[in-house]
């Protein structure tokens, strides 16, 4: 059984998060986490403490929840749980990943563009851990991945042949092309990765990570998910 972590404010994405991760699991099975994080309240009586944290659900993402819940029901061997938690540090975000045994973060287009502090910082805070990343891409949900464009870091000095073998291990994506690094040129490389998507029907880009200090800048930064609009696996370089 394989577990996944949705960290989500129940978007209507959450939903393509959730069917991903069923298309994953295949016939093994999985639990889905579903990660609802909040600011710790800001008072130091008990009472007040728990009125703020009795936060409600607005009708739309009581739909979202539900609609997440209908699927899981009608997949066999397939678990779902929602999770709050208020306040979050390095520390508890990795004894999450831990608890519940995660084997994937899925990590939605909406849930990148939240504003909050807290959400950036788990996002930041997600990059850090060893556990792959799935960036979902912004066009249409696609039920199930294939073909993989691998991006090469230069400065990783890791080998196609290894990715692939992690791949073959706990996924069902066999790299197809691979390309170098091209953050600091795009332009020039752009018509070359879209010949190359089309040619090979590339439908997920691979790439590799290393931890990073946690920053909070005014303005984000695009990465490859962004301009590219395909799903985005990302591994920790030392799995890979």
């Amino acid at each position: 059984m394989k577990n996944f972590l949705i960290p989500t404010t129940l978007k209507d994405d959450t939903i393509c998060a959730v069917k991903s991760a069923v298309d994953q699991a295949k016939s093994s099975g999985c639990e889905i986490i579903l990660m609802m994080v909040s600011d710790a309240p800001d008072t130091f009586s008990s009472s007040g403490y728990l009125r703020e944290m009795r936060t409600g659900l607005t009708p739309s993402q009581e739909e979202v929840l539900e609609t997440c819940r209908y699927i899981i029901d009608h997949t066999p061997n397939c678990k779902i749980k929602v999770h709050n938690q208020y306040g979050l540090s390095s520390p508890i975000f990795k004894r999450i990943i831990d608890v519940f045994s995660v084997k994937l973060i899925v990590l939605t287009n909406s849930y990148k563009q939240e504003t909050k502090r807290i959400h950036q910082y788990l996002i930041q805070l997600a990059a850090n851990q060893k556990c792959p990343i799935l960036h979902l891409g912004t066009e249409k949900y696609k039920e199930d991945f294939n073909k993989a464009l691998y991006i090469e870091n230069a400065r990783a000095n890791m080998h196609v042949k290894d990715v692939q073998q992690f791949l073959n291990a706990n996924f069902s994506f066999e790299i197809v092309s691979q390309t170098s690094n091209f953050d600091d040129n795009y332009e020039k490389f752009a018509p070359y990765l879209s010949e190359a998507i089309s040619k090979y029907d590339i439908d997920l880009l691979v790439e590799t990570r290393k931890g990073e200090k946690i920053k909070f800048k005014k303005t984000k930064k695009e990465n490859v998910n962004d301009k590219l609009g395909l799903p985005v696996l990302s591994l920790y370089e030392e799995l890979a």
